[in-house]
């Protein structure tokens, strides 16, 4: 069994501990039990498991795993604790705020002997597999994902970073991007922002993505995808999967945990969820770069 600890007690963390408390039977997660959890406010038990803190974690024997539900810049130094006492960590998107960081983190997982695993359920959800199903075989002439939603709260970082879900969709779907453009327009007053970015597929195919939150804004992915025999500009239907979402991520963890998952396909991972965080730090220098210019004319 890993004993396990949760880092933050937000919806994410919330979700992982009853998922730990009644995991997917016969599955993998069954080898995770949850030992407590780590807040910075003073909590009564969740779920009947209770309050830690961070130095118990680190020095009991008997937790193994640390799952981090913090803010997102509050990840790295959480993060790094963990593996430095020699923990596997599973964290929420994006693990850190920077691809430097993201490869610093990533190389003391391996000197520790640990796991390091950044949760994308994004990729597991049933419209994105049938997507992926449905465009198999055809040839991006050009695309564009648009997504709205509303303001975030302080502390998940600039855009490219809090929004890399939508990348690592286009990434997962296109293959490996390059970033030629990149703007933004915010009005902190009103809590309003959009950035847009202009991508380049392999085959110098472009694609356009669009992150816009603001008050009131519907929580909507909107896709216009041209290929060579098709425009797709929907998501397709999918029926609802048994197993959620976070069940689904947990039980891939799990399979890591136990050496389950083949070597091909962790390294697969770790590049595809790198390239992303490469991608995202060129967005937000592009972008910085084009409102300072805004600035001074």
């Amino acid at each position: 069994m890993f004993g396990s600890v949760v880092v933050g007690i937000g919806t994410a963390g919330f979700v992982r501990i009853r998922d730990m408390l009644a995991p997917l039977p016969s599955s993998a997660a069954e080898k995770l039990s949850v030992k407590g959890f780590i807040s910075r406010r003073t909590l009564e038990e969740q779920q009947g498991v209770k309050q830690i803190t961070i130095e118990d974690a680190l020095r009991r024997d008997d937790i193994k795993v640390a799952f981090i539900c913090t803010e997102n810049a509050a990840h790295e130094e959480n993060i790094r604790a963990f593996l430095e006492a020699g923990k596997h960590v599973c964290v929420e998107y994006p693990m850190a705020m920077t691809h430097k960081t993201a490869v610093d983190l990533w190389d003391l997982a391996q000197e520790k002997g640990v796991v390091l695993h950044e949760e994308h359920i994004e990729l597991l959800t049933a419209d994105f597999k049938q997507l992926k199903k449905d465009i198999a075989g055809k040839k991006l002439e050009e695309g564009s994902l648009h997504f709205t939603g509303g303001p975030l709260k302080p502390g998940f970082g600039f855009p490219a970073f809090s929004g890399i879900a939508r990348l690592t969709w286009l990434v997962d779907l296109f293959g490996e991007l390059s970033v030629t453009a990149a703007s933004m327009e915010e009005d902190q007053e009103n809590k309003y922002m959009k950035m847009t970015t202009q991508l380049m597929t392999k085959e110098q195919k472009p694609l356009t993505w669009i992150e816009e939150r603001g008050p009131g804004l519907p929580r909507v992915k909107n896709i216009n995808f041209h290929f060579d025999s098709c425009t797709m500009t929907q998501l397709p239907p999918a029926a609802r999967e048994p197993v959620g979402l976070f069940m689904q991520d947990l039980v891939l963890f799990s399979q890591k945990l136990l050496g389950q998952v083949p070597r091909d396909q962790l390294h697969a991972e770790r590049r595809r969820v790198l390239h992303c965080l490469e991608l995202a730090d060129r967005i937000q220098q592009l972008s910085q770069q084009g409102q300072g210019s805004a600035q001074e004319a």
